[in-house]
């Protein structure tokens, strides 16, 4: 999501996730915990909470490849702390946790390596 806003429409959390207005109003009737309130005009309002919500049950439904019963009782579960790793997941771009403990591995290795030419050229100026 590039720019964060405090509302978003059906069609544009649809469009955002990638699934037809059809299926968010389908979720909606079928998963208590995605309630999006509605304007005076009765039109749906997301939050961001809303639209994470959204993106978890995708992820259930078409990565994971749950049932809607088998989300339902996943959602029903649901550790406090999931919601927010799965957040923070989504933030890394959907990297795997092999792949970010790649790249942090690199990362120290990196830090090791400056540290020693640090070094080196601290004792060739002496």
């Amino acid at each position: 999501m590039a720019i964060k806003k405090l509302y978003y429409s059906i069609g544009e959390v649809a469009e955002i996730i990638s699934v037809k207005p059809h299926v968010l109003r389908y979720w909606e009737s079928e998963f208590s915990i995605l309630a999006p309130s509605k304007n005076r005009a009765g039109n749906r309002i997301y939050k961001e909470k809303d639209v994470l919500i959204v993106r978890f049950i995708k992820d259930l439904l078409y990565n994971k490849k749950f049932t809607i019963e088998g989300a339902k009782q996943k959602l029903t579960n649901l550790k406090k702390n999931e919601l927010t790793d799965f957040e923070k997941n989504q933030a890394l771009g959907n990297k795997s946790r092999k792949e970010v403990d790649r790249y942090k591995e690199a990362v120290v290795k990196i830090k090791h390596g400056l540290k020693d030419m640090l070094e080196l050229l601290d004792n060739w100026e002496n």
